[in-house]
């Protein structure tokens, strides 16, 4: 996987870059990630709502539950919603797809006729990957903040100036940035590690399920493994805010 990730990056810079096949992958992965992002999103900013809310009233912490909320949606949530909906759909969509086209013996035939499949294939699912993931992050943390604002100001009682004002006190930019990188850096991760385990099926059609199930379960544990090293180094680097 590492020499293909090798190759991948070499053929971004020196080779030429398949557009038409960036923007159809791009759409299939709109198309397979938007929806259920939005569907977990709404439900994930109504929980972490409630679970704040009660414990702040328990400490008597209410007015800073907009920046409790709305900093765990942006720096934990968001990416971690992308994530494992990156792995579990578009991932083992991508899985599925290049596995196919491998016990079909596509993948030689282009190999035959001096094409790379990794130029022609995984570059673009990379970076279409990687773009969406990005642009899905913002997407989630805009509704889960926003779902956290309107369930406590509606069922718990809040008011919108306290939950504003403690969220602008804490929150700055670079939060934002965390969750674009981490998006970022599990798109790629995602994208690399199915189109490995694609390329690498073999068995026929149970081959390819395998390798689908594979594809999910390693990105899985490499996402959450990343996300912990990330989170530590900026909370390490990044000097935080004390209201």
């Amino acid at each position: 996987m590492l020499v293909m990730s090798l190759d991948a990056v070499r053929y971004l810079v020196t080779g030429r870059f398949p557009w038409k096949e960036f923007v159809s992958q791009a759409w299939f992965v709109v198309s397979v990630a938007v929806v259920p992002t939005l569907l977990v999103a709404v439900p994930f900013g109504v929980i972490i709502s409630i679970q704040i809310g009660s414990l702040a009233q328990q400490v008597g912490a209410t007015s800073f539950v907009g920046a409790a909320n709305g900093l765990g949606v942006i720096r934990q949530g968001a990416p971690i919603v992308v994530a494992l909906l990156l792995a579990g759909a578009v991932g083992s969509a991508i899985c599925s797809d290049l596995g196919a086209r491998t016990i079909r013996e596509e993948i030689d035939a282009l190999e035959t006729m001096g094409i790379s499949p990794v130029q022609r294939l995984v570059v673009p699912r990379v970076l279409a990957t990687t773009l969406i993931g990005m642009l899905l992050c913002g997407v989630v943390a805009f509704a889960g903040v926003l779902t956290g604002f309107l369930f406590n100001v509606l069922a718990q009682g809040g008011t919108p100036g306290s939950y504003v004002s403690s969220f602008a006190a804490f929150a700055q930019p670079a939060d934002l940035v965390l969750a674009e990188v981490k998006s970022a850096v599990f798109g790629v991760l995602v994208a690399l590690v199915a189109c490995y385990k694609g390329l690498t099926a073999k068995g026929g059609p149970k081959g390819v399920a395998d390798a689908v199930n594979a594809s999910v379960v390693l990105s899985v544990v490499l996402l959450f493994a990343v996300n912990v090293v990330i989170t530590e180094i900026y909370a390490t680097v990044v000097p935080q805010r004390l209201g």
